[in-house]
């Protein structure tokens, strides 16, 4: 799948998301909406500046929901694609609340889990549990399954941004593509996040690393090791890397181009069982 382009709807409940390299959005596919489409999601920066494509939650032939994925945090849906509403940002309590809650999406943003936690209560000297029934939105869910998979398996190729002695990050406008050597090795490809692993790296370790290029995680240390499949397809024309933890997730570059990115099309469960299969 090229920049500017995206999946339909598909088969199959599930979340699905799009990023593309060229950190930009076109406008909404036309096309009518299905009988009883829930709300589409975006989110926008401040100024309508740089982004970068798309996230959709989806129940085929029923209804499906779209996040469009800026630089900046602030997310909104809307029922018409007209007006918008914000949504929360992903916060702690909201992790911790919805990290429970198990299968796959129901496809309606105000349907709620159910969830019962043991709460200690205290009666004057005497401390006991007791049974507290915690309900939690879908909305609420797909914001926290976004923000995980995003911290997960967001990808891009080493290069394509740069960091500057005094601590900006920027996209590399001089970036032309992995060589055809370097799209085969999962090294070339770090997680488009805040560094985790890269902070626990000795001085030794970090000595071969150019730090305005090497300043986030590689694939290479992820575990388990063998999480990612790495294919060329079109007679080496095309490199895609596939999550075996989050199936679904697709990422795609040509080599020696600027052309890049990455859709997940799943149900947005994780492959706990993936150690198991290795």
């Amino acid at each position: 799948m090229g920049q500017g382009q995206r999946g339909g709807p598909g088969d199959g409940r599930g979340v699905v998301e799009e990023k593309g390299g060229d950190w930009d959005v076109s406008e909404s596919e036309a096309g009518e909406e299905p009988e009883g489409a829930r709300p589409w999601t975006r989110e926008v920066p401040e100024g309508g500046a740089l982004r970068r494509p798309v996230f959709r939650l989806k129940r085929p032939r029923e209804t499906w929901m779209r996040m469009v994925y800026t630089r900046e945090v602030g997310q909104e849906r809307s029922l018409n694609c007209t007006e918008w509403s914000l949504l929360p940002p992903a916060t702690e309590e909201m992790v911790a609340q919805s990290s429970v809650v198990k299968g796959r999406f129901m496809g309606d943003p105000s349907h709620e889990y159910e969830h019962i936690e043991l709460q200690k209560v205290n009666e004057g000297e005497k401390v006991f549990e007791e049974e507290v029934v915690v309900q939690i939105k879908e909305e609420t869910r797909l914001v926290y399954i976004i923000d995980q998979i995003d911290k997960a398996v967001a990808i891009i190729p080493r290069g394509a941004l740069f960091k500057t002695p005094f601590g900006p990050t920027h996209v590399n406008r001089t970036f032309e593509g992995l060589s055809l050597s370097e799209a085969k090795k999962l090294s070339s490809y770090f997680h488009f996040r805040e560094p985790v692993e890269l902070k626990n790296k000795t001085l030794l370790e970090k000595a071969d690393l150019d730090p305005s290029l090497d300043f986030m995680d590689s694939l290479e240390h992820d575990v388990p090791k063998g999480s990612w499949s790495i294919q060329m397809e079109r007679g080496n024309a095309l490199v895609v890397l596939r999550s075996l933890l989050w199936p679904g997730l697709t990422f795609y570059h040509a080599p020696r181009t600027k052309n890049y990115g990455y859709i997940y099309v799943g149900t947005g469960e994780k492959n706990m069982d993936l150690p198991f299969m290795l």
